[in-house]
């Protein structure tokens, strides 16, 4: 995992539902905690692209379902300016299950990634079809 350069913005509160866009059997996920979140007395943790969260599986598989699995952010509809001045804005919001690691668990991944968590992770890089 490498750092992020520059200020990001974080869309995806605590508590957000987002989907899960790999084939590892789980189709919405529930954001419980935000790894590495360093924040003020009595804010609540925010994600954002890139991040690595703590998730619990709401819909898909009987196996998969009421787990606590790790996850990385890599879609957010909350707009967010790139270094060079863009602005950069998703259709959805979408999360992709690894392990500690950052390795994914299931093997594609539906949808563009974003470069920002494709530069952070590079093994989601490796599994993505599309980078935006």
């Amino acid at each position: 995992m490498r750092a992020v350069a520059g200020r990001q913005m974080r869309g995806l509160p605590q508590g957000a539902r987002i989907d899960c866009v790999d084939n590892s059997g789980a189709k919405v996920v529930e954001i419980v905690t935000v790894l590495n979140y360093k924040g003020v007395h009595r804010r609540s943790p925010a994600a954002g692209v890139g991040d690595m969260v703590i998730a619990s599986v709401k819909k898909g598989n009987p196996e998969m379902r009421r787990q606590l699995v790790r996850a990385v952010i890599i879609r957010c509809r909350r707009p967010f300016r790139r270094p060079d001045g863009t602005m950069v804005q998703f259709e959805d919001n979408a999360a992709v299950l690894t392990n500690e690691q950052g390795e994914t668990k299931g093997s594609g991944i539906k949808g563009p990634v974003s470069r920002e968590a494709a530069e952070r992770w590079p093994r989601i890089a490796a599994a993505a079809t599309t980078i935006v």
